[in-house]
């Protein structure tokens, strides 16, 4: 009985080596590590799975609980942990000498055909090189249920990793459009499988007020809901007075704590949004005084008609969306929403916006010119920063630190305000090298709520962002002063997304490109690896069911005009592509004449469509674009 007893306890976590997987496997990776050698052979997880980690340390606790969930519902074997096994094939340790070159956040992981040693400083460490452990299985570990016929082995690796920088960020706007506390956490649970670390949380803008300040309830009672419309946001009718105002929500304090706390669990920070001056529509709504124009009493939250006229720099607003810089009601109204915000987010910052405020209401407000004329203002830019530098002395009266959106460069800031550079990066490089410290997040590399694909294949946005562009994007870009640069952001903006399935399709795969682009070293970066690894992700997130937006598979079209003839020009992004069109109205396949060069539109041609293949599978989507629009994109 003793032999039987101690063969068992052999055999808990003894891993061979598979002898028909001799291969060098290359891991799909997202975001790529500092270091990564593989080597012969694999380990093969056996049955009954032991991992030792350690010992009464909460902040370890919910990394080792997570590990063994993932491990034992797709595979199906038997999971423990016990802090005190000599004999586990899988170890989680934190260092007993601080390794300086992993730093706080860092990981190494070492697997042997008969055990995986996971070592960190930290325990978020510990976290981030569990997520790399996962993608080290095949895809089917993603699975909500067990997995048939997978092979449950990895190969043999040493692993050495550590972020580029310290923010890894993505902002969820639920200004726009509500989603619920669920919903914001299953978010948040993608994006730390790809080692962010920051949760840029909007919540206030003309279409909502998304928290509950206790000590101003009209702003939810008011504030967070509006006539419902469904279409394509910035083009609706306006409501009309009888319409029932029933679309939106609110976070209740203790909804702010949950996520908090849930956010906190997986190594992020949650860092607020309130954004004022501007985009302020759901707040005035609620509370008319806070406006400088007569008639505010009468504003509604916005429900998506349009507000502003973009053709202007910065834009001139219908309706009078900003706070009055020149009404104390203002700073009492600021008090109490940072009181009660300085409480619920323990994170140093609170972001305040700062953007797209237009001067046109403030030009004809007898109060901002008593302000102007009072402070000795020339510009409204300056007026702004009056307003931004007395809201900093109330959030630095709370103990938090002010950040920004790059406005409020444009009338001065003060040595403590932050920046998050969104209008490309020269303003974010301006603000390092003044010594502030800046996010860099800038639209025409990190707006994620931007189209991906083709117009034909998206909801209608002012502009693209594809997939290989994103994967350009530097936080640290020639000329700033890295010193001051905290990291990078991808922001997505919810105007046009109505779910979290549409959340989630615009920000995967271009979330992986970000996160390689904050985590990993510059040099590390390989274009057509990343799409190598981008396809292994996305038989992760098909087994995960999350979905994802497939446009790096449709080509490019553009259209050119020689005399009274249209060209058709189709761009594949990635390599391996085969591109089929027609012109006759049918569904083309691999059957029908290949696209080499430049297409000439059939004179009475009404519609193309074209659709990419790889060998013999379908890769992209089906495109369907009337000729009409086509020449229309002429150049």
């Amino acid at each position: 009985m003793r032999t039987l007893f101690i063969s068992a306890l052999i055999a808990l976590c003894t891993a061979t080596v598979s002898a028909q997987k001799q291969s060098v496997d290359v891991p799909n990776i997202i975001p790529e590590p500092v270091s990564l050698s593989v080597g012969s052979g694999r380990f093969v997880l056996p049955d009954n799975v032991l991992i030792a980690a350690p010992s009464k340390n909460e902040e370890t606790a919910f990394t080792v609980d997570f590990l063994k969930e993932k491990l034992s519902v797709a595979t199906g074997k038997h999971v423990r942990a016990d802090a005190k096994a000599s004999n586990a094939c899988i170890a989680l340790s934190l260092n007993k000498k601080y390794d300086a070159k992993i730093g706080d956040e860092g990981y190494a992981l070492s697997v042997t055909p008969t055990k995986i040693t996971l070592t960190a400083n930290k325990p978020a460490g510990l976290f981030y090189g569990v997520q790399t452990l996962l993608q080290l299985f095949p895809p089917e570990i993603e699975s909500k249920e067990k997995a048939e016929n997978a092979a449950w082995e990895i190969p043999v690796v040493e692993i050495v990793d550590y972020p580029r920088v310290g923010w890894r960020g993505l902002m969820f706007d639920t200004a726009r459009h509500f989603f619920t506390v669920n919903e914001v956490k299953q978010y948040i649970d993608t994006m730390v499988r790809y080692k962010y670390n920051m949760f840029h949380w909007h919540l206030s803008d003309d279409e909502g007020w998304r928290i509950e300040i206790t000590s101003l309830p009209k702003l939810t009672e008011i504030g967070a809901w509006r006539v419902e419309k469904i279409g394509t946001f910035n083009y609706f009718s306006n409501p009309l007075p009888d319409e029932p105002k029933t679309y939106g929500g609110f976070y209740t304090h203790d909804d702010v704590r949950e996520i908090v706390r849930y956010a906190k669990e997986r190594f992020v920070n949650v860092m607020p949004e309130i954004d004022v001056p501007a985009h302020s529509l759901a707040a005035i709504a609620s509370y008319p005084e806070l406006s400088c124009t007569p008639g505010a009493e009468k504003y509604n939250v916005r429900a998506g008609e349009p507000i502003m006229d973009w053709n202007f720099s910065p834009p001139r607003a219908f309706v009078d969306n900003t706070l009055c810089p020149a009404n104390e009601k203002v700073y009492e109204f600021m008090d109490k929403v940072m009181t009660e915000i300085a409480q619920l987010f323990p994170f140093e910052y609170i972001h305040v916006g700062g953007d797209e405020a237009p001067h046109n209401f403030w030009e004809q407000s007898p109060q901002v010119q008593a302000l102007m004329k009072r402070e000795r203002l020339t510009t409204y830019p300056q007026v702004q920063s009056y307003f931004e530098k007395r809201l900093e002395k109330i959030i630095r009266a709370k103990g938090k630190k002010m950040m920004g959106w790059d406005e409020i460069l444009e009338g001065g800031i003060t040595p403590t305000t932050a920046l998050m550079s969104w209008r490309g990066e020269k303003h974010g490089i301006e603000a390092s090298n003044s010594g502030h410290y800046v996010v860099m997040s800038p639209s025409n590399f990190v707006y994620i709520d931007l189209m991906q694909g083709d117009a034909s294949t998206e909801p209608p946005v002012y502009n693209s962002l594809r997939l290989s562009r994103t994967y350009q994007f530097n936080p640290l870009p020639e000329g700033a002063n890295a010193k001051y640069i905290l990291g990078g952001q991808a922001n997505l903006w919810t105007e046009q997304i109505y779910n979290l399935r549409q959340a989630q399709y615009m920000t995967w795969p271009r979330a992986f490109a970000v996160a390689e682009s904050v985590w990993s070293p510059l040099e590390k970066k390989d274009w057509k690896r990343f799409i190598e690894k981008t396809e292994n992700h996305f038989k992760r997130f098909d087994f995960a069911e999350i979905k994802y937006s497939p446009a790096m598979y449709d080509p490019i079209v553009s259209v050119s005009k020689t005399d009274d003839k249209y060209y058709v020009t189709l761009t594949p992004e990635i390599e391996g592509l085969d591109i089929y069109t027609s012109f006759d109205n049918s569904s083309p396949d691999r059957f029908y004449p290949k696209y080499t060069e430049p297409q000439l539109i059939p004179k009475d041609a009404v519609q193309m469509r074209i659709i990419t293949y790889k060998g013999k599978q379908p890769a992209g989507r089906l495109m369907t674009i009337k000729v009409d629009d086509l020449k229309k994109r002429a150049k």
